[in-house]
């Protein structure tokens, strides 16, 4: 009985260590940075498509506007080059650039470029399929041809395309 009992408890000791001296499990993934959350948020897996046509809209000053921009596309890459790309914009954006974040909270970008939009700080939501953008361009600068016809405080309800 005795031999039986130690031959039960020299096999368990033996699984246990042969169990024990698996393989290490892998170095565990960082967190990410709040960088890259928000580079995520704004342009997925590297490259995202934003609009408003299936229900986004646009608003100035609390009144739609969204008529002026159908079609509105805003393309947000990533990489060593921030750049983006937009269409239908009515004059607001340029059609292509680069952008960056303004800022340390990652949470405000800025278009490079000529148009009214451009090197304005732009905060940005985005929730799921949804991205919202704020910012606000003053009357000085904001002339399309001699007309202060931007000037405003803008929202853009943007989804995923």
């Amino acid at each position: 009985m005795k031999t039986l009992f130690l031959r039960i408890l020299l096999l368990s000791v033996i699984a246990i260590t042969f169990q024990s001296c698996g393989g290490d499990d892998p170095d565990p993934t960082p967190p990410k940075t709040a960088e890259e959350i928000a580079i995520e948020a704004l342009t997925g897996n590297g490259t995202q498509a934003w609009g408003i046509d299936g229900g986004g809209s646009v608003e100035r000053d609390g009144s739609t506007v969204t008529n002026l921009y159908t079609g509105f596309e805003l393309v947000m890459k990533s990489g060593s080059a921030k750049t983006y790309t937009s269409k239908n914009n009515n004059d607001l954006f340029d059609n292509s650039g680069t952008w960056s974040f303004s800022g340390s909270n990652f949470d405000k970008f800025m278009l490079s470029g000529t148009k009214p939009g451009a090197g304005r700080e732009i905060s940005f939501t985005q929730t799921g399929n949804n991205l919202r953008l704020t910012f606000t361009i003053p009357a000085p600068g904001a002339r399309i041809n001699g007309v202060l016809a931007v000037a405003g405080n803008y929202t853009f309800n943007l989804l995923k395309k």
